[in-house]
């Protein structure tokens, strides 16, 4: 994906658990089920003017479940579907590696693998993201540990209101916009 346009704001959104179900492990499209509202929360990103990415650790293909183009060719469809709602992800980083993998070349301490940042920080070299206004969603501690060492707010999602979560987090970060 190419980086056009205007330095803005960016949402980091974390897949399993946040854009679907954490259902573990969910490498094709017959495994995700998609968490309600989802489309509707992208797309007030996308009104909002935010630059709007999934940051995602796919330890499955360290542990041989599946292939990092399973992990692509299920991204591809996801945004395509998204897309066809009018909800708008500017592009997608994944992970596979983890210490524990049972594949050689993926068992490995990884800078890209969460609470690490580097997809955040990937995502903000690669576009022209305003990290001063820019925040990760997330289910888990790592994601949050993730936003942190990227130097950005990070906002746990722990319900299915995604819609709802979203628009307590735009109003938060206008209001920290107006305190400074």
């Amino acid at each position: 994906m190419t980086a056009p346009g205007p330095r803005r704001p960016a949402a980091f959104l974390d897949r399993d658990g946040v854009i679907n179900y954490n259902d573990h492990y969910v490498g094709t499209r017959d495994r995700l089920r998609w968490m309600p509202g989802i489309a509707a929360a992208i797309r007030q990103l996308n009104a909002a003017g935010y630059y709007v990415f999934i940051i995602t650790n796919q330890s499955g293909v360290a542990r041989g479940m599946f292939g990092e183009d399973d992990v692509r060719a299920l991204h591809r469809w996801m945004l395509e579907e998204l897309n066809a709602q009018g909800a708008r992800i500017d592009d997608v980083r994944f992970c596979p590696h983890h210490v524990d993998g049972t594949i050689d070349a993926y068992r490995l301490a990884c800078e890209h693998r969460k609470p690490g940042p580097g997809m955040i920080l990937d995502l903000a070299k690669a576009w022209p993201v305003d990290m001063t206004r820019s925040f990760v969603i997330g289910d888990s501690a790592s994601d949050i540990e993730a936003a942190q060492a990227a130097g950005i707010p990070g906002f746990r999602f722990e319900g299915e209101d995604i819609d709802g979560f979203v628009k307590q987090v735009l109003i938060e970060m206008q209001r920290a916009a107006a305190s400074n």
